[in-house]
Order: C-alpha cells, then sequence, then structure tokens
C-alpha cells in the first residue's frame, strides 16, 4: 500500500475533529500536538482495515459494471445460424 498523503486542510480538520470529539464526547482537552499524534497513530495502526474495506467496496461496484457491460456485449451478439 502506497503512503496515504494528505494535504494540510484535511490534516487540520482531522485533528480538529478529534478535538472536538474528545471535548464532547469525554470531556477531555486535547491538545493540537496530542491530536496530530493520535492522527499519526490511528493513521498507521488502523487506517490500513478503512483503506482496505473501500478498495473492496470499490471492487464490488467494479464487478457489478462489468457484470452489466458483459450482458450488453452479448445482447448485441448475432446470430450466426
Amino acid at each position: 500500500m502506497s503512503k496515504i498523503e494528505l494535504t494540510a486542510e484535511q490534516r487540520e480538520m482531522m485533528v480538529n475533529k478529534l478535538q472536538r470529539y474528545f471535548e464532547d464526547e469525554l470531556d477531555q482537552d486535547l491538545g493540537q500536538f496530542e491530536a496530530e499524534f493520535l492522527l499519526d497513530f490511528l493513521g498507521k495502526n488502523i487506517g490500513a482495515h478503512f483503506y482496505n474495506q473501500g478498495l473492496h467496496d470499490a471492487r464490488a461496484i467494479f464487478e457489478a459494471r462489468i457484470e452489466t457491460i458483459d450482458e450488453d456485449i452479448y445482447g448485441i451478439e448475432k446470430d450466426v445460424n
């Protein structure tokens, strides 16, 4: 798996979401550096699971579309008898 690169804006948005979650749900203050370290940890240790599920979902869509195309091609086949 290639390394997933995030833009500075994406990273900032995710850090902010982590901070809000900790504040709203856990009543904990999560500093900027702590949130960035947590984001790095989550990306490194569990991110691949989400990535792989996304690939699995995309593969299922692709296979369904290929099946439809195959049916369409078969449908325009000429009778040779």
